[in-house]
């Protein structure tokens, strides 16, 4: 059935990630009018432990938690005609149909639940190498032939067109394997409003629908630079995008719920985990740089104007690998000299493991949580990490864990340590690729039975388009002038910062006119370099984009081979934003006053 209304659709989230709060269902059908309800449960890190998931049991591979949504909820959804898609099929997308529709029985239910397949691109990686697809990693080029690996898991992130067959075969439940984020958002927009698959601007507005959407409370002010002018910042309610024909659309919640929807709030998301404002998704390019955002009062923003283009035609393919083993010894150092007996215990524990040469690869973090003349014994403590990885479980294991708990009596003054395994643990290594998109097709099933297969390759397509700002403007004027105070950034800008693959991204946003204009004077690459020494020697890029008052910054290889292999105490790069907005520079008083009488729209 082809559907084309006149009214906003209400597409509702009720989950950001594999584990999300489990009532957000309940609570999203119980809480007002809704027409979809969509829930993104993968993250690039959770392919890898829906693997491991399925080696203990095989039947599994999918998120397990969205059963247990649908067990309060599906038969509302039937008796509202409220459709359900969503990303739990992770690796299993049919097992998951098949339980769905064993629950629904006992509930005494009868669904149409469709599933989509395609996307599992393990068994064909050989097959692409000798018909000339590299699969070079997206970020450092490498070819995947020469890591002489075998891979885990290889999933395509596929687009929404096979949600929209599966809504034009009347399905109530869409199960999707690997898809884009935003694409659980963009086949319901798509199929209600019977958009083509040329109608960029539409399209475009969908994903950044989608894009709002996917991670939850985090649109609602979860993880808000301003989470202080929150009034009920706890249990937030989860968000709605209310779209339109033309593909803008409002962002909202149900009302009596917590948090806020707020210009800052949908700034910071539509920031998070970007690179370029040219934003790829395999049904069109958003330009995150055109869209027009605007407050209509009480939690609801609106979004137009977005700008649209032919996608390439490449997708993305996500390769886990087993990237070897590690362990770590993390040991505490309190009061006095500090840096003296972090270098002491790091040659204590080499000289016990038979030297720093003896592993692939070694990682050494003094983390300096110490004060000095501290109030209690914990706020006088530093922690130093030492990380081994090696191909040699053993190596890093038994023998590693031997070698440092014989040197316990033998260290500095006041020393102790966690507890050192002797199994060292398993990682993995995320390889992003690009695939010819001609060479993946979607294939569609209702209730088991195929009903659709469509070919991935995209009706137009093009090289990644430019971006659609205008030209820079000229800076309003010489912020250089004029008296400064030294306070932390964060005064006078909001941040948002995530993981894409072995790189991190900070979006920033200024609340005035005025602090954007310095801002983005003031905010270059080398002062973000000079902000945050970690990144000294990385490649730093900085995109403007105007229309938000904002600046994205990706710090390209600070996370390494990615989420699952990363060394850093926050692998997602989570806290990166905040640690930038904590540091103390030179802001013009003038600011300080202006951000004193808060936001300004």
């Amino acid at each position: 059935m082809v559907v084309s209304r006149t009214s906003p659709l209400r597409v509702a989230n009720i989950s950001g990630y594999w584990g999300d709060r489990l009532g957000a269902a309940r609570e999203m059908v119980e809480g007002g009018p809704v027409d979809v309800l969509t829930g993104d449960y993968l993250a690039e890190l959770t392919m890898l432990l829906l693997y491991k998931t399925r080696l203990r049991r095989p039947d599994e591979g999918y998120a397990r938690t969205f059963l247990t949504q649908m067990e309060s909820v599906l038969g509302t959804c039937l008796d509202r005609e409220i459709k359900v898609v969503v990303n739990a099929g992770g690796l299993n997308p049919a097992g998951l149909a098949k339980d769905l529709g064993a629950l629904a029985a006992t509930l005494g239910l009868a669904p149409r639940i469709a599933h989509i397949e395609g996307d599992d691109v393990l068994g064909r990686l050989e097959g692409f190498v000798e018909s000339g697809v590299t699969l070079n990693n997206i970020d450092s080029g490498e070819s995947l032939a020469e890591r002489k690996v075998e891979p885990l898991t290889a999933n395509v992130y596929l687009g929404a067109w096979g949600i929209v067959d599966a809504l034009n075969a009347d399905a109530d439940v869409v199960i999707c394997p690997r898809v884009t984020d935003a694409s659980v958002v963009v086949g319901p927009a798509a199929w209600a409003f019977g958009w083509a698959r040329d109608d960029w601007d539409r399209l475009a507005g969908a994903v950044l629908a989608g894009h709002v959407l996917e991670c939850g409370a985090q649109v609602t002010g979860g993880n808000y630079s301003f989470f202080q002018e929150i009034e009920q910042p706890l249990h937030p309610g989860y968000p709605i995008a209310e779209i339109e024909e033309d593909g803008s659309f409002v962002v909202t919640k149900h009302p009596g719920t917590g948090g806020q929807v707020s210009l800052g709030t949908v700034t910071a998301q539509l920031l998070y985990e970007i690179d370029r404002p040219a934003y790829l998704n395999p049904d069109v390019i958003t330009h995150f740089d055109s869209v027009e955002v605007r407050d209509e009062g009480h939690d609801r923003v609106r979004l137009s104007r977005q700008r649209g283009s032919a996608p390439t035609d490449q997708l993305k393919v996500c390769i886990n690998f087993q990237g070897g083993f590690r362990n770590t010894y993390a040991c505490m150092l309190t009061g006095l000299d500090i840096e003296q007996k972090a270098a002491f215990a790091t040659d204590a524990v080499f000289a016990a493991v038979g030297g720093r040469e003896n592993f692939e690869e070694v990682d050494v973090r003094l983390i300096r949580s110490d004060h000095e003349d501290a109030a209690t014994n914990a706020e006088a403590t530093a922690r130093l990490v030492i990380t081994v990885k090696d191909h040699d479980a053993d190596k890093v294991g038994k023998r590693f864990a031997a070698g440092v708990n014989g040197i316990g009596l033998a260290l500095y003054p006041g020393s102790y340590n966690d507890v050192v395994a002797a199994q060292a643990s398993e990682f993995a290594v995320m390889w992003p690729a690009l695939i010819p998109a001609e060479l993946i097709t979607q294939r569609v099933f209702v209730g088991g039975e195929e009903v659709g297969v469509r070919n991935c390759a995209p009706v137009a397509a093009g090289p990644p388009a430019g971006d659609f700002a205008p030209p820079a403007s000229a800076p309003q004027r010489d912020w250089r002038e004029g008296p400064t105070s030294v306070v932390p950034l964060g005064r006078v800008m909001g941040a948002r910062s995530g993981d894409k693959g072995g790189n991190a991204n900070i979006g920033v946003w200024a609340r005035s006119d005025e602090s954007y204009d310095w801002l983005r004077q003031f905010l270059d690459v080398e002062m973000v370099r000079e902000l945050i020494p970690e990144a000294t020697g990385l490649v730093i890029d900085r995109y403007d984009l105007a229309n938000l008052r904002a600046m994205n910054f990706v710090v390209r290889g600070i996370l390494g081979e990615g989420v699952a292999a990363s060394t850093r105490p926050d692998a997602q790069a989570k806290s990166l934003g905040e640690y930038l907005r904590s540091r103390r520079v030179p802001v013009p008083t003038e600011l300080l006053d202006l951000e004193s009488d808060g936001p300004t729209p």
